[in-house]
């Protein structure tokens, strides 16, 4: 955690040694850790998945953001329809979502009037700003404004730390809020996005492909990688009972293979995600400290995922100050 061994103190507040901490600051300094840039160089390929249909995948390495990737480890995707082409994620900083955007322009010179931002996390929205001069409705959650008020300029400032102003971009404010339900018709196919409740952030949303049957659950779904949590592990576990009963042939999860089995890789992440819910509780009710409770619950759970020993953890205390206080 940054260097710091966090405890949960009763009067709301976390400390390290003699350093405390508000809830605000513990939150910066614990941030999801995909969010940041660590260090690194050299160039990042990239390679785009042709899943037919008209729908295109970069799947991304299961990597923290570097000046090697350019921010480029989230998963990103276009659908080209009939009349329109809708981005999903516009990648992890302007490089990135200029390189997604030349590889549309590859393949199809019809408008991009969407770009969905499905979260506030830096790998899935800095990109946005290559998009700007297509001029295309900015998509995102009720919630994903006050997110970026509370959380941009930090991002934004870690990430020209690590690459460079010219690399980074601004952060663009979604132009379309979902709070609800919306449709998009792309001329022959319709897409339905989700505006969900407090999950893996207090801002995600998904979207379905009516017409192939695919869902798009962005970081409500992890494969292979350790899930991250920064929003509500009871919303989680809500939120994908929610996803499961649209019951999509395929999904297109926002970290892992471009395309997998939704009910096996969700039932994958639940295990994970409840296993995390019944020890936080259990470690809550022994009266174990968060400290402690942050090495030991779950612990057992890393089996095939990618990160978990510094993500874990993390996950652990995200979810002792949500539980402590049923």
């Amino acid at each position: 955690m940054s260097g710091f061994d966090l405890q949960w103190v009763g009067n709301g507040r976390h400390a390290a040694g003699d350093v405390r901490f508000t809830r605000r600051e513990t939150f910066a300094l614990g941030l999801c850790m995909c969010c940041l840039p660590a260090h690194g160089s050299a160039a990042h390929t990239f390679s785009l998945n042709d899943l037919g249909n008209g729908l295109f995948v970069r799947e991304a390495p299961h990597e923290e953001a570097t000046l090697a990737n350019m921010g480029a480890i989230a998963n990103t995707c276009f659908i080209i329809g009939r009349d329109s082409v809708l981005v999903i994620d516009p990648g992890g900083s302007v490089t990135d979502g200029r390189w997604l955007l030349s590889e549309i322009r590859k393949r199809t010179a019809k408008p991009i009037r969407h770009v969905v931002m499905t979260h506030v996390h830096p790998d899935h929205c800095f990109g946005a700003e290559a998009f700007v001069d297509e001029q295309p409705e900015f998509i995102g959650h009720a919630a994903l404004r006050p997110a970026f008020d509370a959380r941009g300029s930090f991002y934004h400032q870690r990430l020209v730390e690590m690459l460079g102003p010219e690399n980074v971009g601004r952060l663009v404010y979604p132009t379309r809020e979902i709070s609800d339900v919306a449709e998009i018709d792309l001329g022959d196919r319709l897409i339905r996005i989700i505006a969900h409740g407090a999950a893996h952030t207090d801002c995600d949303l998904s979207l379905f492909d009516t017409s192939t049957g695919t869902l798009f659950p962005a970081d409500l779904l992890f494969v292979d990688r350790i899930p991250s949590l920064d929003g509500s592990l009871l919303g989680w576990l809500r939120e994908a009972k929610r996803l499961s009963a649209i019951a999509p042939a395929r999904a297109v999860p926002g970290h892992g293979p471009a395309m997998v089995d939704f009910e096996a890789a969700m039932a994958r992440q639940l295990r994970y995600l409840t296993a995390l819910h019944d020890g936080t509780r259990r470690a809550i009710a022994a009266g174990i400290a968060i400290n402690e409770a942050s090495r030991t619950v779950a612990a057992d759970q890393g089996e095939g995922w990618i990160l978990f020993e510094d993500y874990n953890g993390r996950n652990v205390i995200q979810a002792y100050k949500e539980l402590e206080w049923e």
